[in-house]
């Protein structure tokens, strides 16, 4: 738990974040071979602009997921580059790839919380990277820091659940956290893969929403790996499709149709109705 010994040992430690001018991700000729030979992203080429909202729609394992993870890292991609912030991402390693992820939010499908840990502390997870090892060992948070993740669970609607477990909390519960625990760390980019399918249509809206406002009153670019179609729509600024590993449309919102969407995820019959 958050006590005030913890309050007590402070010493300021954060990111500063970066304009949006330098904030684009550049990804160039980008492929993941999981199997030699068989490659889930073809020689991806496309420049993300390090502002608004960037959604990425397709079929199951089309990639999208993929892309997204190559970007921190989670995944290393076979060949290709990603640039951002003036680094290849894809060569980092050890301290450098360290450094390179703290700068990166990352919102799960599954959440990704400590379960035995107070809502609060899953909060101030965000944290760890800017800290000495001994501080994060003995959980010795910045008072700063402390008072960022109160206000925050505030905006989501959460502050009565500050000292709850992680378990105790519902599917959007658990989400709305996650979101928090990225905007935590103070990033200049936040990846969100599939952060909605594990939730009902409602719940689906709200996490979205939670979503936009916490990042554009920060000014932080997302990109979000997303199922639902309609909820690209309504909260991107701007929509990349995915089939067979390859980007097969891009463009805003507005310019996505009924044909492109048959080239993407195939058919026509689930179109009707």
């Amino acid at each position: 738990m958050i006590t005030a010994e913890v309050l007590a040992h402070s010493a300021p430690d954060g990111h500063a974040g970066a304009s949006a001018s330098n904030r684009d991700v550049e990804i160039r000729n980008l492929r993941k071979e999981y199997r030699a030979g068989q490659p889930v992203l073809r020689d991806v080429s496309v420049t993300i602009a390090g502002k608004g909202m960037t959604a990425i729609i397709g079929p199951s394992g089309t990639g999208k997921s993929t892309l997204i993870r190559c970007i921190n890292r989670l995944v290393d991609p076979t060949s290709g580059q990603i640039l951002f912030m003036g680094r290849d991402l894809a060569t980092l390693k050890g301290a450098d790839l360290r450094a390179a992820r703290r700068t990166i939010g990352m919102v799960f499908q599954e959440y990704n919380l400590v379960e035995r840990l107070s809502v609060i502390e899953n909060l101030l997870c965000g944290r760890l990277g800017y800290m000495s090892w001994w501080r994060a060992l003995l959980r010795r948070f910045d008072a700063a820091d402390v008072a960022r993740a109160f206000d925050l669970l505030e905006a989501v609607g959460l502050g009565e659940m500050a000292t709850r477990r992680a378990d105790a909390l519902s599917g959007g519960q658990r989400q709305r956290v996650g979101i928090c625990r990225a905007i935590m760390q103070n990033p200049d980019l936040i990846l969100a893969d599939e952060p909605t399918s594990s939730l009902d249509p409602k719940t689906s809206v709200e996490i979205m929403e939670v979503l936009e406002k916490l990042a554009a009153e920060r000014g932080i670019p997302v990109v979000v790996n997303i199922h639902n179609v309609e909820l690209a729509r309504r909260f991107a600024d701007r929509v990349i499709g995915m089939s067979k590993g390859m980007i097969v449309f891009d463009g805003p919102p507005s310019a996505l149709e009924d044909h492109h969407l048959i080239e993407i995820y195939g058919g026509k019959g689930w179109l009707e109705g």
